[in-house]
């Protein structure tokens, strides 16, 4: 049996979350805030959490530096079970740091990317995969040295027996090009409503799924509050979120996506695993940081019938 049920290739950053009623001006002003808190960042170590908290087996690879910042990663993804031991360390270079303003539902967000950008398809190894179930990919637009490869290591993960996900997270530059090819050769994509619509050029969300699903061969489309659908070949799934007390919205959409793989590796029914990563998300938002609020199986099952 390998040794993962998930390997994460992606990014390594921690995130500084300031939570207050207020927004920054130039000119020297200072304002307060209420809280700070240094927690797991990056999408890909939020959504690794998040898969090995359900109690999936979770090997991560990506780059950080052996600083502060890098160190602070590795040791919270140690105890969140994420298996670290292939992490590349560069003694020379710094960790990346996103700062966060979180305003009630919405935030503002600063990213230094350090590292993020340096991992390549020729850093993953075959015997890596051979020891892995499936290959997650997140912040495809940040990872810029891995998006030229990213085709040719998604088809190398499907003949070394691997199925295949991405998030591609929102595009910097706004331009939403250049992942087609890969987009044939994702099993699973996990776009939010913004992304599906923008990819797409579509004004409906129902829409761009069903173009998107006309490469991937599942997309399931995050709709915040309102839930999530799922779209395979030409049939649509619908689900809804739970009513819950947002205190950060901060890494749901990754929580999402690690509750939709969980299902989507042990088998699941559509329906089941687009419930499950509804409530994964929605949970995951009533404590502050993208970690600290995701559910065990247990607890994300009490809310998932059937």
């Amino acid at each position: 049996m390998p040794k993962f049920d998930a390997l994460v290739a992606g990014e390594i950053n921690p995130d500084l979350i300031l939570t207050g009623d207020v927004k920054p001006e130039f000119g020297q002003i200072e304002k307060l805030v209420d809280s700070a808190a240094l927690t797991i960042g990056s999408s890909s170590a939020i959504f690794a959490c998040g898969a090995a908290r359900l109690g999936l087996k979770v090997g991560f690879i990506g780059l950080c530096g052996e600083d502060v910042f890098g160190r602070f990663m590795l040791d919270e993804m140690s105890k969140h079970n994420v298996d670290i031991e292939n992490v590349i360390v560069n003694p020379n270079r710094s960790t990346g740091l996103s700062v966060i303003l979180n305003h009630t539902s919405d935030r503002a967000i600063l990213t230094h990317p350090g590292l993020i950008a340096e991992l390549k398809a020729s850093d993953i190894s075959d015997a890596l995969l051979c020891d892995s179930r499936h290959l997650h990919i997140a912040s495809y637009f940040l990872q810029t040295n891995l998006q030229p490869d990213l085709p040719g290591l998604f088809r190398r993960a499907h003949s070394l027996g691997l199925t295949t996900s991405l998030d591609t997270n929102y595009d910097p530059s706004e331009r939403w090009l250049g992942f087609d090819e890969l987009l044939s050769r994702t099993d699973v994509f996990l776009p939010n409503k913004t992304e599906a619509l923008s990819i797409t050029r579509s004004a409906k969300v129902e829409l761009a799924s069903r173009q998107l699903a006309q490469k991937a061969k599942i997309v399931a489309v995050k709709l915040g509050a309102d839930g999530a659908l799922a779209c395979q070949k030409d049939s649509i799934t619908l689900a809804r979120s739970i009513s819950v007390n947002v205190v950060d919205t901060v890494g749901a959409g990754d929580s999402f996506d690690a509750g939709f793989m969980y299902g989507y590796l042990n088998g699941w029914p559509m329906e089941k695993s687009l419930r499950l990563a509804c409530t994964c998300g929605a949970l995951s938002t009533q404590q502050a940081g993208g970690t600290n609020g995701q559910p065990t199986l247990d607890e994300a099952m009490q809310y998932v019938s059937g």
